[in-house]
C-alpha cells in the first residue's frame, strides 16, 4: 500500500511539474544559466524603485518580483523613493523626479501613449535603469519587455529602448459560444464560465490577461461571430461587467459582438431596420446600458448578411446603414464599430473571390470615423495560402483592419505544427502599389499609408480551457507571435521565433537554432502536403479537417471544393484572369499583370489565378502534374525532418513536453500521406498520368479515403 501511494504521489508531483510548464507559456522565467549575463544583471540591479500604487503598478511590481526570483534567485529590495545608484526604476512620466524626466524629454517626444522607454541614465553621476511610459499600462509593456530581455539571456548594458505599438486597436476575436463551445477551436472548451461568472473569478482569466498584455494586446471580444443576442441582456452584461473589471488593469478592453436582429430578440420590436427610429433608439439605449456598467467597453464586432447572419440588407438596407447606426451609438462614449467584410452569397456564383471587394469597395468614404472595416487576410477564408486581399488596395478613405485566423481550421487543427507568423509576415509585406511600389498591406493596416487615426488588426484565437491553453505547445508560438506582430506589423518572423523558443525552452544555441529552422519551414510543409501551387479550399466539408477534394454535392456551389480545384482532362486550377471571372482586375494594375499573366504568376499563386493544363513546364522544368505530385511529397518528407529534428531535442528540454510534441508531429505526419495519397488520386483520374519518380505510391484506395467520415471533428460549432 505504501508503494502505490508512493507511485501516486510522485505521478501526482510529476503531473504538477508538466502541467506548470504547459500552462505558463512563454512567462517560464526559467534560471538563467549564463552566470556572467546573471552577475551582470544582480550587479545592476541593487534596488527596484517602484513609482506609483495604482493597480497596474502593482501587477508590474509582482512580475518582477517573479521574475527575479524564478530567473536569478533573488528579489532586488523594492523601494518607493530614488537613493543611491544601480536601481531599476519603474514608473510612469508623471512619477519620475524632475531631473529624470528632463533627461527623458526627448524619448518621451518620440513615444505614444502606449509606448514605453527602457533607458540608462545617469542623474548625478548615478547610473540607473528607467521603464517607463506615459501612463501606467504603458509602464507594463515595458516591463515585460525588460524581462523578454532577460529570458532571451541578452546583455543590459547602456539600454536604450523607445518602442510604441503601430496599430490602435491589437485585439483577439473568440468565436465562443455561450454554452462554452468554441466554433473553430481545437484547445478544449470556452475560457468564459458563464455559469459561474459574475461571481466565481477563475485565475485562467487573470492569466489570460497577463499572457496577453505581456505581448501587447489591447482587446478581447468574447463572443462568436456567430452571435448570440443573449450577450447582450443585463443578465450577461453583468458577467461581462467582472470579466472587464479583471482584464482591465492589464491594459485590455472587452468587446461584444452584436447581433444585428437584437432589437427583435431580446428588444420586443418588430424589425431592426437600422433606418426605423425605434431601432436606432434601441441601440442608443444599450449602449448606455453598457457604458454604464463598463465605462473603457471598447465596442462591437458585427457580422452582417454573411453565412446566415441578419444584417441591413434584410431590410433593403446597405453595409454603411448598418454600420454607421451603431457607431453613432457608441459615438458619445469613445466606442468603435469593427465590421466584418466577410461576406459571400449564394446568389453570385462567378467568384466567390470577388464578393467582398465588390460589396465594400463602392462604400469607400461612407463609413463613420469610428468606423473600421475588418477584411480577412486573403478573399476566401484564412487557407494554408492566400495572395492578400484585394480590398487592402482599394479602400483609401476607409479604415482597413486586418483580420489573421491564429486557430488553424484549415490547417490540420491543434495536432499539426505550423508557425503562423510566418503566414502573416507574407501578407503583411505584400505590396499592394496603391501609392506605387512600396504600399505594402502593413502600411494599409497600420495607417501610415494613408494617415489612418483608426487602427488595428485582429486575430481569430487559438484559446482553450485545455492546460496548454493551445492544444499544442507550439501553437502557443502562434497567440505569441500575433501579439508581437499587431505590436510591430514589421517585426521578422524568425525574431519572433528565436525570442519564443529562448523564453518557452532553452536559452541552448543546439535547441535553439535547429527547432527555430524546423518553424519556419512548418508554414510552407504544410501549403506543401495541404495545397500546393495555389490549391485552396480543398478540405472536407462542414468540419474542413483533412482532404476532400471530390466533394461536389452541396446545396451552395462555392461551398464544394470542386468549384475551387475546377480540375478536368485538360487542367487543374481557378482561372481568375482576364479569360476567366477576371478577379485580377480588383488589384492596382501593377499587381493586376503579375497574376493575370500566366508565365509572370507567382507559382505559388499559379492555379489560384490560371486553370493550367497537366503538361504544363513549371520553371524547374517539371510538368504541372509531376510538379504538383512532388509537391505533395515534399510536404511529407519535410514534416519527417521536423521529426528528425525534434527528436535531437530531448536533452535539452523537459520530457513532459518533448514526448506531447512527438506524439502531435507523429499524427502530422500520418495526416500529411493522407493528404498527399488521398488528392493526388483523386487528381490522377483527370490527368491520367503515373506518379513520377520519388513520389510514394498510396497504400489505400481512393474509395476508401472517400468513406472517411468524422462526425464530431471538434470546432465545428
Amino acid at each position: 500500500m505504501t508503494s502505490l501511494k508512493f507511485v501516486f504521489l510522485f505521478l501526482l508531483i510529476s503531473f504538477s511539474a508538466s502541467a506548470q510548464k504547459d500552462y505558463k507559456l512563454w512567462l517560464q522565467y526559467n534560471v538563467v544559466s549564463n552566470s556572467s549575463i546573471a552577475s551582470e544583471y544582480k550587479n545592476n540591479l541593487k534596488e527596484i524603485v517602484v513609482l506609483g500604487n495604482s493597480e497596474t503598478i502593482k501587477i508590474a511590481q509582482k512580475e518582477l518580483q517573479t521574475a527575479f526570483q524564478d530567473m536569478l534567485g533573488a528579489i532586488p529590495e523594492i523601494k518607493s523613493d530614488i537613493k543611491g545608484e544601480n536601481n531599476l526604476i519603474v514608473g510612469s512620466q508623471s512619477s519620475l523626479n524632475a531631473e529624470i524626466k528632463k533627461e527623458l524629454k526627448s524619448d518621451f517626444d518620440k513615444i505614444n501613449t502606449e509606448g514605453f522607454i527602457i533607458k540608462t541614465v545617469f542623474t548625478k553621476n548615478k547610473k540607473q535603469i528607467v521603464i517607463t511610459g506615459k501612463n501606467d499600462v504603458a509602464v507594463l509593456y515595458g516591463v515585460f519587455s525588460f524581462l523578454r530581455i532577460l529570458q532571451t539571456n541578452k546583455a543590459i548594458k547602456n539600454l536604450d529602448i523607445l518602442d510604441s505599438p503601430k496599430t490602435r486597436i491589437r485585439i483577439l476575436n473568440h468565436w465562443d459560444n455561450l454554452d462554452r463551445t468554441v466554433e473553430r477551436g481545437y484547445a478544449g472548451f470556452s475560457l468564459w464560465n458563464w455559469q459561474k461568472l459574475p461571481d466565481f473569478i477563475d485565475q485562467r482569466y487573470i492569466d489570460y490577461a497577463r499572457a496577453n498584455a505581456s505581448i501587447g494586446i489591447n482587446g478581447t471580444v468574447l463572443t462568436n461571430v456567430n452571435a448570440n443576442a443573449l450577450i447582450l441582456t443585463p443578465q450577461y452584461l453583468e458577467k461581462v461587467e467582472a470579466l472587464a473589471n479583471v482584464f482591465r488593469p492589464y491594459g485590455i478592453k472587452v468587446y461584444l459582438t452584436a447581433r444585428f436582429s437584437a432589437p427583435i430578440e431580446i428588444g420586443n420590436l418588430k424589425t431592426a431596420d437600422p433606418k426605423d427610429p425605434e431601432v436606432i433608439n434601441w441601440w442608443k439605449n444599450k449602449a448606455v446600458e453598457i457604458y454604464k456598467r463598463i465605462p473603457d467597453f471598447g465596442g462591437f464586432l458585427v457580422k452582417a448578411n454573411s453565412e446566415g447572419q441578419p444584417g441591413p440588407q434584410n431590410y433593403g438596407r446597405d453595409h454603411v446603414d448598418g454600420a454607421n447606426m451603431l457607431a453613432d451609438a457608441v459615438t458619445p462614449f469613445g466606442g468603435v464599430i469593427m465590421w466584418r467584410a466577410f461576406v459571400y452569397s449564394e446568389h453570385d456564383a462567378n467568384d466567390r473571390a470577388k464578393q467582398a471587394y465588390s460589396e465594400f469597395q463602392p462604400y469607400d468614404g461612407k463609413f463613420k470615423d469610428n468606423v473600421i472595416v475588418q477584411v480577412k487576410n486573403g478573399a476566401i477564408d484564412f487557407q494554408p495560402r492566400e495572395p492578400f486581399h484585394p480590398l487592402f488596395g482599394a479602400m483609401p478613405k476607409t479604415p482597413l483592419m486586418m483580420e489573421f485566423q491564429i486557430t488553424q481550421e484549415y490547417l490540420g487543427f491543434s495536432t499539426h505544427l505550423i508557425f503562423l507568423p510566418k503566414l502573416f509576415q507574407e501578407v503583411l509585406e505584400s505590396d499592394t502599389y496603391e501609392k506605387g511600389k512600396g504600399s505594402t498591406v502593413a502600411k494599409v493596416v497600420d495607417g501610415t499609408l494613408h494617415q489612418n487615426k483608426l487602427t488595428g488588426i485582429a486575430g481569430v484565437a487559438n484559446i482553450g480551457n485545455d492546460l496548454n491553453w493551445t492544444g499544442h505547445p507550439f501553437a502557443q508560438a502562434n497567440w505569441y507571435g500575433f501579439g508581437r506582430l499587431v505590436w510591430n506589423p514589421y517585426l521578422d518572423s524568425e525574431i519572433i521565433a528565436d525570442e519564443w523558443l529562448r523564453s518557452t525552452f532553452s536559452n541552448d544555441e543546439n535547441f535553439v537554432k535547429p527547432v527555430k529552422k524546423m518553424m519556419i519551414e512548418s508554414r510552407e510543409a504544410v501549403v506543401n502536403y495541404m495545397t500546393p501551387l495555389g490549391l485552396h479550399h480543398i478540405m472536407d466539408t462542414g468540419h474542413h479537417y483533412g482532404p476532400g477534394p471530390w466533394v461536389s454535392n452541396l446545396s451552395r456551389p462555392e461551398w464544394n471544393p470542386t468549384y475551387y480545384h475546377k480540375a478536368d482532362k485538360n487542367g487543374i486550377g481557378f482561372d481568375r484572369s482576364k479569360t476567366g471571372t477576371n478577379a485580377t482586375a480588383q488589384y492596382m494594375p501593377e499587381v493586376e499583370k503579375l497574376f493575370d499573366n500566366l508565365e509572370t504568376c507567382p507559382e505559388k499563386d499559379l492555379l489560384w489565378f490560371h486553370h493550367v493544363s497537366w503538361d504544363y513546364k513549371l520553371k524547374n522544368g517539371q510538368t504541372l502534374w509531376n510538379g504538383l505530385a512532388l509537391k505533395y511529397q515534399e510536404g511529407v518528407d519535410q514534416v519527417k525532418e521536423m521529426q528528425n529534428v525534434w527528436k535531437k531535442t530531448e536533452k535539452y528540454i523537459d520530457s513532459e513536453r518533448f514526448h506531447e510534441v512527438g506524439m502531435l508531429l507523429e499524427i502530422q505526419y500520418k495526416e500529411a500521406k493522407w493528404w498527399r495519397d488521398a488528392c493526388l488520386l483523386y487528381f490522377q483520374q483527370f490527368s491520367g498520368k503515373g506518379l513520377p519518380k520519388g513520389v510514394e505510391k498510396p497504400t489505400q484506395t481512393l474509395d476508401y479515403f472517400k468513406s472517411l467520415k468524422f462526425p464530431f471533428a471538434p470546432g465545428n460549432g
